[in-house]
């Protein structure tokens, strides 16, 4: 993506590794904040295509990993961008990723789930339905920044969890990944409009 510059890892195993010798853990998740992934990929483009979603409104990138989708927002005029991550890394890596693109991001270790996404106007997620118990987290979130009036925009792969009943496709794009931690070089990718509440 030409217009956003991210500092990546260039090997997944070998960083994967050498985080969890840092924290002295096994079987630690993926360094989510070291790759684009698909998901954030898509809404990143889809937001650097479409400023008009963003522009002038206060965005949450939400599971922000790198902090990809929310530098897009801040380079297409979003007032303010607030990212959440549960990972101490990736905050720094989001920090660090904001100013190569000389933008400003709120990064914080934050887990958002149990409430709204208040004050955010716009709600961005990327690939957060990778798995069951993640999707049960997410969705109700996501559905109650949706009903106090927030738009709310979902990039996803084709992960098993996504509810599409609930979403409008808005876009999809072809989009390169990491071979060792996905199936395939390339992955179409879909953004998506979570729609407002039913009745």
């Amino acid at each position: 993506m030409p217009e956003v510059t991210l500092h990546m890892a260039e090997d997944a195993i070998a960083l994967w590794e050498t985080t969890e010798d840092a924290r002295g853990e096994v079987g630690m998740p993926p360094p989510f904040w070291a790759f684009a992934w698909a998901g954030g990929v898509g809404v990143a483009r889809y937001v650097l295509d479409h400023p008009e979603l963003v522009a002038g409104r206060t965005v949450l990138d939400l599971a922000a990993g790198s902090g990809l989708v929310g530098i897009a927002a801040a380079l297409r005029g979003a007032r303010a961008v607030r990212a959440a991550e549960i990972d101490a890394f990736a905050v720094a890596a989001i920090g660090i990723n904001a100013e190569a693109n000389g933008v400003r991001i709120d990064a914080a270790v934050a887990d958002l789930l149990d409430g709204d996404g208040a004050p955010a106007e716009v709600v961005l997620a990327g690939d957060v339905f990778y798995e069951r118990a993640m999707a049960a987290r997410f969705l109700p979130f996501l559905e109650r920044a949706r009903a106090r009036g927030a738009e709310v925009i979902v990039g996803d792969p084709g992960r098993a969890y996504l509810p599409r009943e609930r979403f409008t496709s808005l876009a999809a794009y072809e989009v390169p990944v990491v071979a060792d931690l996905e199936d395939a070089a390339l992955k179409t990718t879909t953004v998506w409009r979570l729609d407002p509440p039913r009745g």
